[in-house]
């Protein structure tokens, strides 16, 4: 359940935060970086993150909203943070206004990457509509009449 509640809300705070700044703001980033449809792909980000973010925070349907939330962290390993190394945290200065970070790596993307496997291979745990649906399944086809008898 932690992996689920960090995974999850952590990518719906992402997605809001691009709804927050202009997805419009988002795609020209991404028009920026080459990124073909960069309006139907910045849609699409925001759109995965807060709902795929929602079933995982939730445990529904998290081996099928994975896919799509594993596209998009792989998709900005490789356009954007591979090139800045792995480490997420690089402290460049710190002066009377604070720390000043450059541009994140992608080990916070592998995090989300592991998270996401994790709860895949794992299942959603005890608390999560997946376990629901699953035991609500299992009733059902046990009080279903035997065929054939």
């Amino acid at each position: 359940m932690p992996i689920r509640l960090i995974v999850g809300y952590g990518f719906m705070e992402h997605g809001f935060a691009k709804l927050g700044r202009g997805v419009d703001g988002f795609a020209h980033i991404l028009q920026a970086i080459g990124m073909p449809f960069s309006s139907l792909l910045a849609w699409s980000t925001v759109l995965i993150e807060i709902l795929g973010g929602l079933a995982i925070l939730l445990g529904a349907f998290v081996a099928l909203a994975s896919i799509p939330m594993a596209i998009v962290l792989i998709v900005a390993i490789l356009t954007v943070h591979f090139p800045n190394g792995f480490s997420s945290i690089k402290l460049q200065s710190f002066g009377p206004d604070g720390a000043h970070f450059g541009q994140p790596g992608y080990e916070c993307d592998l995090l989300y990457l592991a998270g996401l496997a994790a709860l895949v291979l794992g299942g959603a745990g005890p608390l999560s509509i997946d376990r629901l649906i699953s035991h609500t399944l299992g009733r059902e086809t046990e009080t279903l009449p035997h065929q054939g008898r």
